[in-house]
């Protein structure tokens, strides 16, 4: 039975999903709906069901940036975490704004690292403020030749204008399909991400062949969120970027549509990223972006080519300013209300963890090439947060961003015990024979550091090698990690 206290929690972050869904809604049939191509109610009907499709099917790649710049560890937080930025969200569309739910969460998370004193992954941070600028240029330029491509297509062909309306509508709806679809892959992570840390759901098995896992239990929920958003809640948005910006002619409006669908499916999609490795090209990063700056971008873009005459720059500076002010009301938001909900109302708002600088610990500092010969003062110390460890490192060792979020891997103590029980009881699919095999001959084994087991199912079987470098191995070492992330999971000594 799910405890009560559980659905109270992830009422936050239901109510971000229903903010997002009313906002960012706008993005993918706005430009439909204002031009009154697309009626708001089948708009409506068709973004809801794809956007849960899309949350469901394919939202778990961009997830995972998230949870590298702040895991969120405790419920308390997550629900604080998602109720500023839900609150940010809802304040910015009761202005008929569409703002960025990236940006929102994104401050809610800094917000709760400077409350809870954990580290904050600067690389991570940058790779996520870049795509704040790349991802409304990047819409700006498809939308521009799109619209180029397309004004050459249909005169090319010469579709009479009843059958060209006709035609347009039904691109319109089968473009927004898949933006609904790209929203839900990619901005899912901005309604439930803070959650996966401590998903508080129990995997589901259907039989031997289909399971149905926490973190996806967690989308399929914040997908549903988001739809009941767009049935009740974002007219008033579409009429902002459907009319507001510019006037659009309905073919400007499914080229706006499709720009802004591909970009988003662009920073979502794993398998593009695989395919695009085995190309030996190079990969897009999968990072929640902000699909208001990408339809915003894609406007923008069309607007240009025709000179920009018809842009009404006085809105769009006003959007503008609303993707600034949203990390950094969302960030203060957060931080006051952690410090209410644990200092007034007495709630768990981060877990303590003990990050221990063991021998063992130096030794594998200076296997990863962090300088640990200066590090024996602080041998065998225990320190109470991820940014005090990395702080008391940084005064005897150069760090760099990316072996800061070594040193918190590595010291991070949680004590693992590996028994037949947990392993008959888990599931198992996704696992090798071989993989399975190495986990097996490790019964009865107990680790302080979860790196441990890595280590020790690494000299077991090949199969669970990091391998480090390029970009096949980089997708390769991905999939290890998540499943290693299960087993620390399964296998945690719970404490009595």
């Amino acid at each position: 039975m799910l405890d009560p206290t559980i659905l109270i929690f992830l009422s936050s972050g239901l109510f971000l999903g229903w903010s997002l869904g009313a906002n960012d809604a706008a993005n993918v049939f706005g430009t439909a709906v204002g031009s009154r191509m697309v009626r708001f109610t089948t708009a409506t009907l068709i973004c809801g069901a794809f956007v849960v499709l899309g949350a469901f099917v394919s939202g778990t790649g961009a997830a995972q940036t998230l949870g590298k710049l702040g895991a969120v560890n405790a419920l308390g937080g997550s629900f604080m975490a998602a109720l500023a930025a839900g609150l940010t969200v809802f304040w910015m569309t009761k202005f008929g704004l569409p703002v960025s739910t990236s940006q929102a969460i994104i401050g809610s998370i800094i917000g709760w690292n400077l409350f809870s004193d954990s580290y904050t992954d600067i690389s991570s941070l940058l790779k996520i403020l870049s795509t704040w600028i790349i991802c409304p240029l990047l819409a700006a330029v498809i939308a521009a030749f799109l619209y180029s491509a397309t004004k050459l297509f249909v005169r090319k062909i010469g579709t009479g204008l009843i059958r060209m309306d006709g035609y347009t509508r039904l691109a319109l709806i089968l473009a927004g399909a898949f933006g609904a679809y790209s929203l839900g892959a990619n901005n899912i992570a901005n309604v439930m991400g803070v959650f996966v840390p401590v998903a508080p759901f129990p995997d589901i098995q259907f039989g031997q062949g289909f399971s149905i896992s926490s973190a996806q239990q967690l989308f399929l929920v914040g997908g549903v969120a988001i739809a009941v958003g767009v049935f009740t809640y974002s007219r008033r948005v579409m009429m902002t970027v459907g009319s507001e910006l510019m006037t659009l002619t309905p073919l400007a409006a499914w080229v706006a549509v499709m720009s802004h669908s591909i970009v988003l499916f662009l920073f979502a999609s794993e398998r593009l990223e695989q395919l695009l490795a085995n190309l030996s090209l190079p990969t897009i990063p999968l990072v929640p972006v902000s699909s208001s700056q990408a339809v915003v971008g894609a406007v923008l873009g069309i607007g240009m080519l025709q000179g920009g005459r018809e842009i009404q720059w006085p809105r769009v500076y006003e959007i503008v300013k609303g993707w600034v002010v949203t990390p950094l009301i969302s960030c203060l938001i957060c931080f006051v209300g952690l410090y209410f909900l644990q200092n007034v109302f007495q709630q768990t708002v981060h877990r303590e963890s003990k990050y221990l600088l063991s021998a063992s610990v130096l030794e594998k500092f200076q296997k990863e090439g962090i300088d640990a010969a200066g590090l024996s003062e602080l041998s065998d110390s225990v320190f109470h947060s991820s940014a005090e460890v990395v702080r008391a490192i940084k005064e005897k060792v150069t760090l760099t961003s990316k072996q800061g979020l070594k040193v918190v891997e590595f010291s991070f103590q949680k004590s693992l015990v590996i028994t037949p029980e947990k392993i008959s009881s888990m599931d198992k699919k996704g696992l090798s024979r071989s993989q399975l095999v190495a986990l097996k001959k490790l019964q009865g084994q107990t680790y302080n550091f979860p790196w441990q087991l890595g280590d020790a199912l690494a000299v077991t079987s090949t199969e669970w090698e990091v391998r480090g470098g390029g970009l096949k191995n980089k997708l390769h070492d991905r999939k290890i990690k998540r499943k290693l992330a299960y087993l620390y999971r399964i296998f945690q000594r719970r404490e009595r």
